[in-house]
């Protein structure tokens, strides 16, 4: 066992290292593209917070970034080169949904099969208790290389600026919401009846808040029932 050890470190190290050779390589290769991506919409690089929210129906990804506290912009909206399921909840393993809810994104995976991927905290605290106890599943990532089993994937180049972006903002975790689709008033009446609508109704005022004060919503989640409540 002892003897392993050595051999264990040397592993780990040279993980490391090849992930941080990654970054870099791939910050080396756009770094002019984030300024400029940046620079055009009044924002230098790096930035103090991002906000990422994707929409299912859409198929579209949003980054949104700024100073701390203050209204964010929009940088960029890119759609999903892949994506599986349907409308509604991720709700346990194997069901090859997207997850839908108030999330963050808590890793950073430089060496994925994907390219680059960053973790979604699924299942979160509202999922815990409305998802299946005992395989709720999880390991769902926002990542590249456009193949989904559960995840949101873009393509390469897009992962990419979103992927630096979000590792170099100054602020942690990234917020990252995951909405059915924008729940504007008359999507709303045209989702009535779903059997989900009572989940897309407690993410509805993260939706709309945002949509006035450009900045992530606040919330807390029903110790008891799992619901969202926006503040």
């Amino acid at each position: 066992m002892l003897r392993a050890l050595p051999l264990l470190l040397l592993l780990t190290l040279s993980a490391e290292a090849l992930a941080a050779d990654k970054v870099e390589e791939v910050r080396g290769r756009r770094k002019a593209d984030l300024k400029a991506l940046l620079a055009a919409v009044g924002l230098t690089y790096p930035v103090d917070e991002v906000y990422l929210r994707a929409f299912k129906e859409e198929r579209e990804l949003e980054l949104w970034a700024g100073k701390k506290g203050q209204p964010l912009t929009l940088v960029k909206r890119y759609p999903f080169c892949a994506a599986s399921g349907e409308l509604g909840p991720k709700r346990r393993e194997g069901d090859l949904q997207v997850p839908e809810g108030l999330y963050v994104v808590p890793e950073f995976n430089p060496t994925s099969n994907f390219h680059l991927s960053m973790k979604v905290s699924y299942p979160n605290a509202s999922d815990r208790l409305r998802s299946d106890r005992e395989r709720p599943g999880g390991l769902i990532y926002l990542h590249g290389s456009c193949a989904s089993i559960g995840c949101i994937a873009i393509e390469d180049g897009p992962i990419e600026e979103v992927y630096l972006l979000a590792l170099d903002a100054r602020i942690r975790p990234i917020r990252f919401d995951i909405f059915p689709r924008r729940l504007t008033d008359e999507a709303m009446s045209a989702l009535e009846g779903s059997p989900h609508v009572a989940l897309w109704k407690e993410l509805k005022p993260a939706f709309d808040g945002f949509e006035t004060s450009r900045r992530p919503a606040r919330f807390t989640v029903d110790a008891k029932t799992g619901a969202y409540r926006v503040r």
